[in-house]
């Protein structure tokens, strides 16, 4: 019984390391988008500071597909996104959601 809960603890400990940090995964983010999400990438996009999650969630993952291109951003978006899992994209979105 100790030993199984040992292993079990040790299971979830690496899950939870695992777990995606959007403020971590930002850093990427804010070299066009500014460390508060409040600069326009490139002179182009509009800023991304308090973004809706769901929308974020579904922007990032078309950028991530190479469905999406606004403001003529998308091959820059694909590049950025493609690496990105559904938890990195999901812990980003929630992170731009906070940023005001």
């Amino acid at each position: 019984m100790r030993r199984t809960l040992l292993t079990l603890s040790l299971i979830l400990g690496c899950n939870t390391a695992l777990i995606a940090d959007g403020e971590t995964l930002y850093k990427n983010c804010a070299g066009c988008h500014g460390a508060n999400g409040n600069t326009r990438a490139l002179h182009l996009s509009k800023a991304i500071a308090g973004d809706n999650y769901d929308k974020t969630v579904k922007q990032l993952t078309a950028y991530k597909k190479g469905q999406l291109n606004l403001y003529g951003l998308g091959n820059i978006m694909e590049t950025q996104a493609k690496t990105l899992s559904k938890s990195d994209i999901e812990a980003l979105a929630k992170y731009i959601e906070s940023l005001e």
